[in-house]
């Protein structure tokens, strides 16, 4: 005979802080109150977020390893620290004395930043209970466990029952949190995709670890637009706001050099110029090579193919590149364009001027389609101080005053014309 004990009756979903029933009523009844927000004073984190943080909201953030998950925290917590009270930041990663090594970097040293390094949930209750703190930063979500479940730290269950966890402190006391997500290869947040459901806010930190440029995006929120997106410069001193991204993106564009196209894209609701570079050039391989670097190959493949069909440039035996300039992602079918016009200014040899603009969307026929939003891209472009435009035969639901020229093409053998 061999003693087993039983296992305990594991509720971890009814959480250990009272709840009360509650009776259903109408919808007209409910009393509607404006939630408030506090700021990070990081505008362009602000920007994603809908404004602020909201108290008891619990926000995730995921992204690629060591692309500044935990510095962009890290900041934000200092900001906060003092301004709204205690801020505790919990690492299941690293110890307290890497963090402060990172802080003493940084700069972000705050009497009111309290620092923790612990996996055990039920601990960090404690923790929270002590200190009483104004934000929770969970650095991350797959380090953390709960001791009633039997399995490992990451596993589907743990990831999934401590967040519920989390998400029982945070509405009972109205505590802001912030959740720190691995990501897997394909990109995705790592664990139960349920994951994802029970938070308020899911927030995507993207870039290249070789560029500095990096993009907070926002694919979930429950207290604002998934619209807003967020851009920041990696240096030394940690995340810096880019305040103006097109003029940094085309601040070093070279003089008269044929292949080089400014396109007008859009990152959620905000307006982005950036720099395309084509370079079209002999290939000695049986089979040409096409390399495109920030934009999707199939829709680069797509493009020459109408260009040598429908205007004759025969670009079966070219090796042809693209390329974004900034390690900026543009996926949108507005900037066919712009590509059009890079590839056909390399093969030429001709140089676009300057201070044009190309802006549509090219169909299989070599047609210049309709373009969405196009007023907020001509606005931008003439703040940073471009005069011309080629864009789709389209009308503008409203001109606004704008002096920047418009040269309105039907077809791509029209746009082509502009840089002859």
């Amino acid at each position: 005979m061999v003693e087993e004990p039983l296992e305990p009756d594991i509720s971890l979903s009814k959480g250990k802080y009272p709840t009360t029933a509650e009776t259903a009523q109408p919808i007209t009844s409910v009393a509607v109150e404006r939630e408030t927000r506090i700021s990070t004073t990081l505008p362009e984190l602000d920007r994603v977020l809908g404004g602020g943080v909201v108290p008891g909201s619990l926000v995730l953030i995921g992204g690629e390893p060591g692309i500044g998950k935990s510095t962009l925290l890290l900041q934000a917590a200092n900001h906060l620290a003092g301004r709204i009270g205690k801020v505790l930041i919990v690492s299941g990663e690293e110890s307290v004395r890497q963090i402060s090594l990172r802080a003493n970097r940084l700069g972000t040293l705050s009497q009111d930043l309290y620092l923790l390094s612990e996996v055990d949930v039920t601990l960090i209750d404690h923790q929270v209970r002590a200190i009483e703190p104004a934000l929770l930063v969970i650095d991350s979500i797959q380090t953390m466990y709960h001791p009633d479940i039997p399995s490992a730290p990451g596993s589907v269950s743990q990831v999934r029952e401590c967040t519920h966890y989390l998400m029982r402190i945070a509405k009972n006391i109205h505590l802001p949190t912030f959740i720190v997500g691995h990501v897997t290869k394909e990109g995705s947040i790592a664990g139960p995709r349920v994951l994802e459901h029970m938070v308020d806010t899911v927030l995507y930190f993207e870039g290249d670890t070789y560029q500095s440029f990096r993009i907070v995006r926002a694919v979930k929120n429950r207290y604002g637009s998934t619209n807003e997106i967020g851009i920041f410069e990696m240096t030394d001193a940690g995340l810096i706001e880019v305040a103006n991204p097109s003029a940094l993106f085309l601040s070093q564009r070279p003089e008269g050099s044929s292949g080089s196209v400014a396109i007008a894209t859009m990152e959620g609701t905000r307006p982005l110029l950036v720099e395309l570079q084509a370079l079209v050039t002999p290939s000695h391989l049986s089979m040409p090579r096409r390399m495109a670097t920030g934009l999707d190959y199939n829709r680069l493949s797509l493009l020459v193919a109408v260009l040598d069909r429908r205007l004759g440039l025969h670009l079966g035996g070219e090796d042809i590149y693209v390329n974004v300039v900034g390690g900026v992602k543009v996926n949108e079918p507005a900037v066919d364009l712009g590509i059009a016009l890079a590839v056909a200014s390399a093969h030429r040899d001709l140089a676009v001027p300057k201070d044009l603009v190309a802006i549509g969307e090219i169909g299989l026929a070599g047609e210049v389609r309709f373009v969405s939003q196009l007023e907020p891209r001509l606005k931008e472009a003439e703040k940073l101080g471009f005069r011309r435009a080629i864009i789709p035969d389209q009308e503008l639901r409203s001109k606004g005053g704008l002096k920047i020229d418009l040269l309105r093409v039907k077809n791509l053998q029209q746009a082509l014309d502009y840089i002859a």
